[in-house]
């Protein structure tokens, strides 16, 4: 019996990993599109038949992101969860694990949203949503922990706690700001 052989991701596929990969590497505009056509191993006009221009690609690529960083944070979140953390313990271990996965550099959206300069660009609208879903799933932990009044009130200062230890992570290259921003929080909902 002959081994099965994997199927190679589609041209569109390839394009987008390929593209988030750099984007999140190198930055947005450091990375063209003929590097991400040559990495992705795909013809000029394939990149063309899946994406009007580089910021269609963008978007895509964004789309892409969250959906990985989604299921790579609930993931997390769960393992905390089912080693005995509360839901806001487990917010803040996953968000350390971030910190530690290998090629951390810091948030893409937040990196997307500087980069690319026009708040009204597709990929910074797309970003700065995401960033509204990342403090809502924030949200749900402080409420499940500490009840929904708690949670309206302090998600805002705690989301800041946690977009500045992200910040401060990729600066410093150590995880230790998600054990800070978890003590600030902590503190914060005393």
């Amino acid at each position: 019996m002959s081994p099965k052989k994997l199927k190679r991701p589609g041209a569109r596929e390839r394009l987008v990993e390929t593209a988030e990969r750099l984007f999140y590497a190198e930055g947005i505009r450091a990375v063209g599109i003929d590097r991400i056509i040559a990495e992705a191993g795909v013809a000029k006009m394939s990149l063309y038949n899946h994406f009007d221009s580089k910021d269609d690609l963008i978007l895509a690529v964004l789309e892409y992101r969250e959906q990985k960083f989604d299921a790579m944070y609930e993931s997390s979140m769960a393992k905390h969860a089912k080693a005995g953390r509360q839901p806001l313990e487990a917010f803040f271990g996953a968000l350390k694990d971030w910190f530690k996965s290998p090629g951390f550099r810091g948030c893409m959206f937040i990196n997307s949203f500087v980069e690319l300069a026009d708040a009204n660009h597709a990929g910074a609208v797309f970003s700065s949503e995401h960033k509204k879903r990342f403090h809502a799933s924030l949200a749900n932990a402080i409420a499940e922990s500490h009840g929904k009044q708690t949670a309206k009130e302090r998600t805002p200062q705690i989301a800041l706690l946690v977009e500045g230890a992200i910040i401060t992570a990729a600066l410093s290259g150590s995880p230790k700001p998600a054990d800070h921003a978890k003590s600030a929080a902590i503190k914060l909902l005393s």
